[in-house]
């Protein structure tokens, strides 16, 4: 994909919208998580190097447009980024119908971009009326990119429209550059992981997959219904019993990687009401795949299983992974899951990992130093991987 990039631009004494993706936890009016906002400092502070005045906008949560409640505020996140750039980001709330002075070196942070009618609609006139407070316009939140919004894809048509400047930012143009290399261009052999409760949340994903990789490693209630398209006994798993088929199909395209030990506990002592809750009680009990009782339910990998998977891993020169492979919050169930992750760290091979359980399980088993990139996006992730165009990131592709 052509587009701007901008490392690439000379931005002094211009004025810069950054759209970031800052939608963040926030407890008791302070940041509870700051993984997103963390990854969005070093472009705001690329843009005040290249002596650039700062507008940054994102949303935050997901309030009724044109009621806006406090408890969606973006004012935690002025705070948070006047602390770590070391100057005052004000907040403005009437951005849409005043006009915003600002000087170069300064950031501004605009209230959350939800709380104005027409946003998620994608409304032109909306779309106008950021980029008339602009002179470039920075796309830098990929977990956006597969929502054409206001703020996202009209504002590059506003902004073309009137001969300015669009470009992708440094994060944004850094996750492109990572799914680029893992599935344009992977070195092979590629291996992917896959997990997560159902197969049809990941059908398209694995279709994709299964064209470029010559293994694919199942985990979670996915895993289930390939063991039972392959005639085994699941028990009182979760599974797909409508797409066995189309798991069976999906073998026949590549190699999937099973189990054939897993990690059970009977169903009658678990809370479906408190899940995770009542797994902290339950039994964990490794048994073939071929042992499978009607009370059992499968609810991860038993470690010499999970070795056998690592060893693949570890021969893959390209690995994506999205999902965990167990229920590794309850750590009776999370030896599988930690084992794939340590591999995914020692692999000598490119690897990438999206998906917000992903990325929790890696900072639970603290091996990010060893993933080669780590997405910030969610369904931008998987969108993409399933070879959908992010509307966003097409409106910045420069035509030929």
């Amino acid at each position: 994909m052509n587009f701007l990039r901008m490392s690439e631009l000379d931005l002094a004494d211009k004025v810069v919208l950054i759209r970031e993706d800052l939608n963040v936890p926030i407890r008791d009016g302070k940041v509870a998580s700051d993984a997103r906002l963390q990854a969005s400092l070093p472009t705001i502070q690329m843009a005040l190097d290249k002596g650039a005045a700062v507008i940054v906008c994102s949303h935050l949560g997901r309030p009724t447009e044109g009621s806006p409640k406090s408890k969606y505020s973006l004012a935690p996140v002025a705070e948070y980024l006047s602390d770590k750039l070391q100057q005052t980001v004000t907040l403005n709330s009437h951005y849409l119908i005043e006009e915003i002075s600002i000087e170069a070196g300064q950031v501004l942070l605009l209230e959350n971009v939800r709380f104005n009618e027409g946003e998620k609609k994608n409304n032109l006139a909306l779309a106008q009326k950021y980029a008339d407070l602009c002179d470039v316009f920075v796309m830098d939140a990929f977990g956006t990119a597969h929502r054409a919004q206001a703020s996202t894809e009209g504002v590059t048509q506003m902004m073309r429209q009137d001969n300015k400047m669009v470009c992708a930012g440094p994060l944004l143009a850094a996750e492109l550059d990572a799914l680029s290399l893992a599935l344009e261009t992977p070195a092979q052999p590629m291996l992917s992981i896959v997990g997560g409760s159902k197969v049809s949340t990941k059908l398209e994903v694995l279709h994709s997959l299964a064209d470029i990789c010559s293994q694919i490693i199942v985990g979670g209630g996915i895993a289930n219904t390939f063991l039972a398209a392959k005639g085994h006994s699941v028990g009182a798993s979760l599974f797909e019993a409508d797409l066995l088929d189309t798991a069976r199909q999906i073998m026949t395209k590549t190699e999937i990687l099973l189990p054939t030990e897993v990690v059970v506990a009977n169903k009658n002592g678990i809370d479906f009401a408190d899940f995770t809750g009542s797994l902290q009680k339950a039994v964990a009990t490794i048994k073939s795949v071929d042992a499978i009782d009607e009370q059992d339910m499968i609810l991860d990998i038993a470690p010499a299983s999970a070795q056998k998977l690592a060893d693949a891993i570890l021969n893959a020169k390209t690995i994506l992974w999205n999902g965990p492979v167990g229920v590794f919050e309850v750590d009776a169930f999370g030896k599988g899951t930690q084992i794939v992750a340590k591999a995914v760290s020692d692999s000598q091979g490119f690897s990438i990992a999206g998906g917000g359980d992903t990325l929790a399980a890696i900072d639970k088993y603290q091996v990010a130093d060893g993933v080669s990139y780590m997405s910030t996006g969610g369904g931008a992730f998987l969108e993409f991987v399933e070879g959908k165009v992010l509307p966003a990131v097409a409106a910045l592709e420069i035509k030929s």
